[in-house]
């Protein structure tokens, strides 16, 4: 099992979330939740949305200041367990 210093990562740093999902009215909502549970001083402002060429899908950006490896994880297990998200990078 990796050790959590085994990360490249110093934090705190500027960390961006690519989350993709499907073009639904409550995405942006969804994903802003569950992105400010993890990191309250994310900044929705900083939040960039962008539609597919055929408008099904959605885009988002959300860059946080991530502070450690455990709030990353779980950043990512909670956007990727949600059914309206497709993809999370």
């Amino acid at each position: 099992m990796a050790s959590y210093k085994d990360t490249l990562l110093e934090f705190p740093c500027d960390f961006p979330l690519k989350i993709m999902g499907k073009a639904e009215e409550t995405l942006a909502q969804v994903v802003l939740e569950i992105v400010t549970r993890h990191a309250p001083d994310f900044d929705a402002a900083r939040m960039e949305m962008r539609a597919s060429s055929g408008g099904n899908y959605l885009s988002l950006t959300c860059t946080v200041i991530a502070t450690s490896k455990p709030q990353l994880d779980a950043l990512y297990t909670e956007l990727s367990g949600h059914p309206l998200i497709k993809v999370v990078l």
